[in-house]
């Protein structure tokens, strides 16, 4: 049987030209390599001839991993196990898939702020791996735009449709064809990111308004890596190796797999590749919340993003025959599709999910759903539809709370969240219930926002417990951006728009930002970036709430990261925690030893026995997690002064009573910019221990305030 499987050779086994560190060994363990005119012809030498006259290699890395990929047998794969330059093979998994408000949202405005002073975006490329892109789409218009900038090296596989904003699309699934995007989510992502200005966008009649990403005059190249909703490992390493060759400054990857450890995980990997050629790389965190330690993509060289609100909601009011009313939401809010006039209400504990009326007589009435999730929405309705049914109130299961995910159907429906189930149950098992759905449109200005989405994955890190994940939250849930076609009753031509949520909505949030950022400093490396982003973001909303989750709690740490990103004051963040190779190389070793040092390090001239080894909580991170037990836990953190010269910061402390926090030196006075100073971080139990808890440790200057999450988790019983 035929699979594909990732086949790795060591770095110092490359052919003569290629990027090696140790050429000594060239001769005696492959005697022919220097014959050999690229990596990919060597690369191929290793494998069987292919008997249906198929290439038996896939694709051949040199930038981020040093290896390839290939079809293989197990006997075959056995074979090629027994050479000398083999080192190991990795099985091709399969990952997941994972506007014209958040901008606003989020503080940017055209012609001021933040957009103004990065020139919205202005020389920097944001390389997207993803299901591909559309063109055509008006997102994706170069007006505006200036040629890219001299470092680009990559390549258009469009015959037409590549700009001065669309500069590069490939296709790793099948590089004979161009990466069109039959799925929607590449072209969705890509605008969320760095689309261009369109104005009359909306989608179902809904969330009108101008378009555009987050960084609205930054390049855009595509790598398609996913067809339809999977997306295979050999091919997201292949994007990765080309956007980082071809000179990309982002990465920005909506994709999760397992949560496995970093020197088995490809995008980890082949990441750390990236980090290290100075790429930013922001990646979703996963839509498999609420459960604890679900969150991918946990390694400290990535940006992992969470999903949270905006304070919009596409509005479908429940109005019950007793006068009670309760707001939820739908789209497909055409004037036809609402049951404004009241209807009989139907429910039954019986048949409360909804995907039996063969016995439940519903013609002409709205039905009430409020058991398990069998069904879709759309089956859902399809359902309804079938046994004659004029609407239906879905009440979602209680794990999503407050917040909701809408889809569109052709039926009238309000989604609402479970704690109204007790209301409308308790009401429709009354005599002769009655009720009514009236569509609102669009509402601003909701209350609280942000909220995070209860399908956003949550820490603490399963891989590295003492390194904050997700990094930070940023607008995921019924996000507007472009789409390869017509939905709804959206506008005709190409001016097509849908609305997605899930991480995968939020990443390109954090890409757009990085790239104002990029822009803005250009000289800053991709952990200052990423600290920037972190310890400037918010804990609260607009309207003086904290953070909430999905139960309209304070939302913990593990759940939003630092907290909600705040474009304008990651701009202007005053001190950062930088971090370097070096940092990296004795965090990896001090976790995985040798073994993961040679599987995630490009360099095979390093051994673990060489560097200092460095503890998850003594990374350099804007985040602390510590685990004290009976004694005190102290680390050391180094900030560097990217603000003004002759600056001082006054440490500030809000941590629960169950703990001690001592900082140490209580004020850090710099002289120039680009100083560091070190302090010190001791903390202690002194009550009754909870598990965890969070804290905040802020450095408070005349201008800004640096704050850095504090966990502190029970140790003891670890």
């Amino acid at each position: 049987m035929i699979r594909g499987e990732l086949t790795v050779v060591p770095q110092h086994f490359l052919p003569s030209g290629a990027d090696h560190s140790g050429p000594s060994l060239l001769n005696a363990c492959h005697s022919n390599a220097d014959h050999f005119v690229d990596v990919r012809a060597w690369h191929e030498s290793f494998l069987p001839e292919s008997t249906s006259g198929e290439s038996r290699l896939i694709h051949s890395y040199t930038e981020v991993f040093s290896g390839f990929a290939a079809r293989l047998t197990e006997d075959e794969l056995a074979s090629i196990s027994n050479k000398p330059e083999f080192v190991r093979s990795y099985p091709d998994r399969v990952l997941q898939l994972l506007t014209t408000h958040t901008p606003q949202f989020l503080g940017l405005t055209p012609g001021n702020g933040l957009w103004n002073s990065s020139s919205y975006g202005e020389g920097v490329i944001i390389g997207l791996l993803d299901t591909g892109i559309t063109p055509t789409h008006p997102s994706f218009s170069d007006e505006g735009m200036p040629p890219p900038p001299n470092k680009w090296r990559g390549s258009c596989a469009f015959e037409k449709g590549c700009n001065n904003k669309l500069i590069g699309a490939k296709s790793l699934v099948d590089a004979q064809e161009a990466p069109f995007d039959d799925v929607g989510h590449g072209t969705h992502t890509s605008s969320t990111a760095a689309g261009n200005f369109v104005a009359n966008a909306e989608a179902f009649g809904l969330a009108g308004g101008t378009a555009a990403g987050l960084a609205p005059r930054a390049h855009v190249a595509m790598y398609r890596v996913c067809n339809a909703s999977t997306c295979s490992e050999a091919a997201l390493l292949a994007g990765i190796d080309a956007a980082v060759k071809d000179g990309v400054d982002i990465l920005s990857i909506s994709i999760a797999g397992p949560s496995l450890p970093f020197f088995d995980d490809v995008i980890a990997i082949g990441t750390f590749g990236a980090m290290q050629k100075g790429v930013v790389v922001s990646c979703a965190a996963g839509n498999s919340g609420p459960m604890p330690s679900s969150a991918s993509n946990a390694a400290p060289w990535i940006l992992t993003v969470a999903a949270s609100s905006v304070d919009r909601s596409f509005r479908s009011t429940v109005k019950l025959g007793d006068g009670r009313e309760f707001h939820g939401e739908a789209l497909n809010q055409k004037e036809d599709n609402s049951t404004s006039n009241s209807c009989s209400l139907a429910y039954s504990p019986e048949f409360s999910s909804c995907d039996d009326f063969t016995n439940f007589p519903i013609k002409g009435k709205i039905v009430v759903c409020d058991g398990p999730v069998v069904l879709s929405l759309k089956n859902l309705a399809d359902g309804i539809t079938q046994a004659g049914g004029a609407g239906f109130i879905r009440i979602n299961p209680p794990d999503n709370g407050f917040t909701t995910d809408d889809r569109a159907v052709d039926l009238p429906v309000s989604q609402l969240p479970s704690l109204y189930d007790l209301n409308i149950t308790t009401y429709g098992s009354s005599k002769n219930p009655t009720a009514s759905i009236v569509f609102n449109g669009t509402v601003l200005g909701v209350s609280p926002a942000p909220v995070i989405a209860h399908f956003s994955s949550r820490g603490p890190n399963k891989v590295s417990p003492g390194i904050l994940k997700p990094d930070i939250s940023a607008p995921g849930l019924n996000v507007l951006a472009a789409w390869p076609t017509q939905v709804g009753s959206g506008n005709s031509g190409m001016k097509t728009f849908n609305i997605m949520s899930g991480t995968s909505v939020a990443t390109p949030h954090t890409s757009g930002i990085a790239a104002l950022l990029k822009s803005l400093h250009p000289d800053w490396s991709p952990a200052a970036i990423k600290s920037a982003i972190m310890t400037t973001s918010d804990t609260g909303g607009r309207d003086g709430m904290p953070v909430l989750d999905e139960q309209l709690k304070k939302a913990p740490f593990y759940a939003m990261g630092a907290g909600q990103v705040n474009p304008t004051k990651a701009a202007d963040p005053g001190l950062v925690y930088d971090l370097g190779l070096d940092d990296y190389i004795g965090y990896i070793c001090n976790l995985f030893g040798d073994t993961g040092l040679f599987a995630i390090v490009r360099s095979h001239n390093v051994t673990c026995s060489k560097v200092a080894n460095i503890t998850e909580a003594q990374l350099n991170y804007p985040a602390i997690v510590v685990a004290p037990a009976d004694k005190p836990v102290t680390v050391n953190r180094t900030v560097t002064n990217v603000g003004k010269a002759n600056s001082r910061y006054k440490v500030e402390l809000d941590v629960p009573e169950e703990v001690s926090v001592i900082v140490t030196p209580p004020e850090l006075q710099f002289s120039n910019v680009n100083e560091k100073m070190t302090f010190t971080v001791s903390v202690s139990w002194k009550g009754s221990r909870k598990g965890s808890v969070d804290g905040n440790l802020r450095w408070v200057s005349a201008e800004h305030v640096v704050r850095s999450p504090i966990v502190i988790v029970d140790g003891s019983s670890a």
